[in-house]
Order: structure tokens, then C-alpha cells, then sequence
């Protein structure tokens, strides 16, 4: 069996074992990949044999003269986007979250990030949220690109925040790196329209127990675990942090009036949105009692989100259990 056949049937293995719901689910990220390449046409669409799995087959079937498959070449899919910035087009290019950073980091280095050229790279399947392990699991993607000179960092909540993040790295000129979870049915209703901005955080809801940073799908978990401290007398504000680099510095402020600060990510506890906000808040001293949500420094295995969620820890009732502890000083 070639490369490819073993690859495409890793695929179909992990879509099916997510049940019918992901065949009609909405195709938030494509379609507004679509809107945007519609607006501007220096946009042109980059895959690497993974059209289907990041939404991509609707540009492709409404604009196939701007849509490249490259195959399974990450590397020279990138350095191809890197060609077509300096040619005055906007590459999205598309791959799995580890496949687009981890398997091509020098070239995303030397011919994305060291040019500052005009590029989107486009990650799906983020953290733990694969059946297929520790290949398919991207737990160091964000450490890996937070890292790079001139690269944005940006992993938005919900549709409508996909669908107003892709409008706004569409208008950002410069390289991105957009960490998106795969649409799979189980997103809720479409909330209206989000007003993004790169770099500037959201408040969801407010609390003088402590503070949640959080981003992706990890905000949504934060405001479950939040609201089932309620009846405890425990209140904490909840901040979507979709822009991991730049960091919204107003954090600092936030912070400053809070006895506790929380990190949730899905992602290594290093080098990520923890790492990103500890380092923000200790060089401008902010001394909070502060712990961190994530993927803590292991490897994982495969199974469903649910149950890898609950066995490493960033389940709505294991971070509800952290602020408990840390609210009350038992940690």
C-alpha cells in the first residue's frame, strides 16, 4: 500500500469514527475562506492532499483556477507559498496542525517567517482532538510557531469567531499561523456575527474569584467549568485569548485585580498559552497565584476528544477542580 492509500484510509478511519454528524456538518472555515478569495483576488488556496479534511473542496470547486494540490509535500508547499507572496498573492496554505508547522519548520522559518512574507498557514486537528495519536496530535504546533520571529499566532472559538478570523489575517498583511478545530457537527448554533481584532482579547463573562484565559475550544469548557462553580461562591472571569502572539497586553490590568489566573489550552502547559500569558504577567509584575490547564508535558494516545480530555485533564470538571483548589488555597 502506497504512502498516500495508508494516509487516505487514516483519514477515513478518523472521520468515521466521529459518526454521521461530521458529513453535514457546517463548513465554517471554507465558507469563509470562499467569502474572502471572492472579495480579493490575490488569494489562492494551497493543500497538501488533505482538501476534504480542511474544508477546502468548496474553493476548489468555486475558484479551481487559484486552487493548488500540492500532494504530500508540506515542504514544498510552502516554499511554493513563499514564491507566490513575493509575487503580490495571499497563500492560504492547509494542512493538519503537525504537518503544517512540525514536519516544514524550516521552511516556514526561512521562506514564511524570516521574509515576513504575506502567508496564512492553516492548521486543523489541533491537540488532542484526533483518534490517531501521537502522529496526528498537534500538542507543540503553537510553542513551535509563538517562537518564530513575525509569525501570528491566532486559534479563534466558536464559527463565527473562525469566520471573522479569516477576514481579519485575509486583511493582515504578514504571516499567520490560524489553529482551527475540524468541523465535525457538534459546533453549537452560529452566534452573530464576532467582531475580531488580531491581538485583542475578549472578556465573556466577569468574577472577582479569579481570572480564565483560554482559547479554541478550551473557551467554551472554561464557561462550563466557570458556571459550575456559581453555586459555590466561587466567580471568575473568562477571557477568549484567540490571538496567542501577539498577547493583548490590557491582560496586565485584568490580572492585576484578581487573586488567581488559570490557563486553559489544548496544548502542552509548555510553550504555549500558558507559557505566553506567565511570561506577560512576570515581566511586568503581576505576582497572582497562577496554574495552568493543558497537555502536561506527555504524550498521548488515541481515542475520542471526550475521553482523551477527561484522561489528561482539560475537562470542564478537572479545571472547575483547579480553580476550586487553587480559589481556596488547597494548591
Amino acid at each position: 500500500m502506497s504512502t498516500k492509500e495508508i494516509r487516505e484510509s487514516l483519514e477515513v478511519l478518523d472521520f468515521n469514527a466521529r459518526g454521521t454528524a461530521a458529513a453535514s456538518a457546517a463548513k465554517h472555515y471554507g465558507e469563509a475562506l470562499l467569502e474572502a478569495a471572492q472579495r480579493d483576488t490575490r488569494i489562492v488556496c494551497l493543500t497538501a492532499d488533505l482538501t476534504l479534511p480542511t474544508e477546502t473542496d468548496l474553493f476548489r470547486d468555486h475558484i479551481p483556477e487559484r486552487f493548488h494540490q500540492v500532494g504530500i509535500a508540506e515542504a514544498n508547499m510552502i516554499g511554493i507559498a513563499g514564491g507566490m507572496a513575493r509575487c503580490g498573492e495571499i497563500p492560504f496554505v492547509h494542512s493538519f496542525c503537525v504537518f503544517a508547522t512540525r514536519r516544514c519548520y524550516d521552511q516556514v522559518a526561512m521562506q514564511v517567517a524570516y521574509p515576513r512574507a504575506n502567508v496564512k498557514v492553516v492548521g486543523v486537528i489541533p491537540g488532542l482532538t484526533t483518534m490517531l495519536g501521537v502522529s496526528h496530535q498537534a500538542i507543540d504546533d503553537v510553542a513551535l510557531m509563538r517562537a518564530l520571529p513575525n509569525m501570528v499566532v491566532v486559534e479563534p472559538s466558536g464559527p463565527a469567531q473562525v469566520r471573522a478570523a479569516v477576514a481579519a489575517i485575509a486583511a493582515y498583511n504578514g504571516p499567520v499561523y490560524l489553529r482551527l478545530k475540524r468541523a465535525d457537527g457538534t459546533e453549537k448554533p452560529t452566534e452573530a456575527a464576532s467582531d475580531f481584532h488580531i491581538g485583542r482579547m475578549r472578556v465573556l463573562r466577569t468574577g472577582k474569584s479569579g481570572l480564565v484565559v483560554a482559547c479554541g475550544m478550551m473557551v467554551d469548557i472554561a464557561l462550563e467549568a466557570a458556571g459550575s462553580l456559581d453555586g459555590e461562591g466561587i466567580d471568575v472571569t473568562v477571557v477568549d485569548m484567540s490571538t496567542i502572539k501577539p498577547i493583548d497586553p490590557a491582560l496586565i490590568d485584568l490580572a492585576r485585580q484578581m487573586p488567581l489566573v488559570v490557563t486553559a489550552e489544548n496544548h502542552s502547559i509548555i510553550g504555549g498559552l500558558g507559557s505566553a500569558v506567565a511570561e506577560l504577567l512576570m515581566e511586568n509584575d503581576v505576582h497572582v497565584k497562577f496554574r495552568r490547564i493543558g497537555v502536561r508535558d506527555v504524550f498521548a494516545e488515541g481515542g475520542t476528544t471526550p475521553y482523551l480530555f477527561e484522561k489528561y485533564g482539560l475537562s470542564a470538571k478537572a479545571l472547575a477542580a483547579t480553580i476550586r483548589e487553587a480559589a481556596k488555597g488547597k494548591a
